[in-house]
């Protein structure tokens, strides 16, 4: 075979650096999950022991009960949106799309209405909560199994039937309180801002046992969710019951999202912040590490904002105010991201 002679022989192209040890070691799932539970600890240790004004046993122990609460509502709604998210393959859609909040407010609304401020406030907390629990739960077990356990089996009809009934709950709870006593509409509205200082012992308590058995629900299910990542047909194919692992999820789902709720009030867009970060920081689309991802972001916000509000601002605001703000504008982000796909 003749060859030219006055061609150039091309070098062969260098080969592809190796990664650094410390490059592939933060690849790892576990890696950056360890540093994230640094993190955590690191902020929960300046909150605790940091700027303490009297007695630093005093301070600990309303401190430990907020750090607590706050680790219960990041549980509650870092799961239980990451769960949502993949029973209905939508990164966007929260649990609160159900109603949930507005359910929340709808509820207390109706006792300010019919009761007044006055018997809203001597109202004992462990039996309103009960109710707003029990309330909240009840009424999306029947909605799932009204639109899905029957013959429809459809998610889409569900989250449609649920967006309608949220914005009917909002309407309705918007035009009882055009009707209150300004004294009750003022004692409403404060009662209606999520506050994570100082919750009551008894509710941080049983919040904390359904919060965790509801995750003792989902915990063994988190391969089964990994397989509903890929769709109902792919995850009916491969042997998944899906009617009855989605009824379970969706029920665990329920469970945490009203206790939360009940126990702090209504935070609407925290749970899409720390799920959809989640996801970009695990490292990996797996539940195993996606979970408790989201449940250490969730209190990596709650802790740097409540830090951010006492010792910058002065209690200047409150942190569901500035979680919901910051959420609309991460909402607005992700719509027009999908959009510009």
């Amino acid at each position: 075979m003749l060859t030219d002679p006055t061609a150039t022989a091309r070098p062969a192209p260098a080969p592809a650096p190796a990664p650094s040890r410390l490059a592939a070691a933060w690849a790892q799932p576990w890696t950056r999950l360890a540093a994230l539970g640094g993190v955590v600890l690191v902020l929960t240790a300046v909150y605790l022991f940091s700027d303490v004004p009297g007695s630093l046993s005093f301070a600990l122990e309303i401190r430990s009960r907020t750090v607590l609460a706050m680790l219960v509502v990041s549980t509650a709604v870092g799961v239980s949106t990451v769960v949502f998210h993949t029973i209905t393959q939508n990164r966007i859609l929260t649990p609160s799309i159900m109603g949930f909040d507005a359910f929340y407010v709808l509820i207390s609304t109706v006792i300010v209405f019919f009761s007044g401020s006055a018997a809203f406030l001597a109202f004992d907390e462990l039996t309103l909560w009960l109710v707003q629990v029990v309330v909240m739960v009840a009424f999306s077990v029947l909605l799932f199994t009204w639109l899905f356990g029957g013959k429809r089996r459809s998610i889409h009809l569900m989250l449609l039937v649920g967006i309608v009934l949220g914005t009917f709950f909002r309407s309705f709870t918007e035009w009882m309180q055009r009707m209150l006593d300004p004294l009750d509409f003022q004692v409403l509205s404060d009662a209606m801002f999520a506050s994570l200082t100082r919750p009551d012992e008894t509710l941080l308590a049983l919040s904390a046992v359904l919060v965790a058995g509801a995750c003792a629900a989902v915990v063994p299910l988190r391969r089964t969710l990994d397989v509903l990542a890929l769709g109902e047909p792919a995850a009916v194919g491969l042997g998944v019951d899906h009617r009855r692992v989605v009824m379970v999820l969706f029920v665990s789902v329920s469970v945490m999202i009203a206790a939360s709720t009940a126990l702090v009030g209504p935070i609407l867009f925290f749970g899409l912040i720390v799920a959809n970060l989640a996801y970009s920081w695990a490292g990996s689309f797996r539940h195993v590490w996606t979970l408790p991802t989201a449940v250490l972001l969730g209190m990596v916000c709650l802790l740097g904002g409540q830090l951010v509000l006492e010792r910058v601002f002065g209690y200047g605001g409150t942190l569901s105010t500035v979680i919901d703000f910051a959420g609309g504008l991460f909402f607005l982000y992700l719509v027009l991201r999908k959009g510009a796909r």
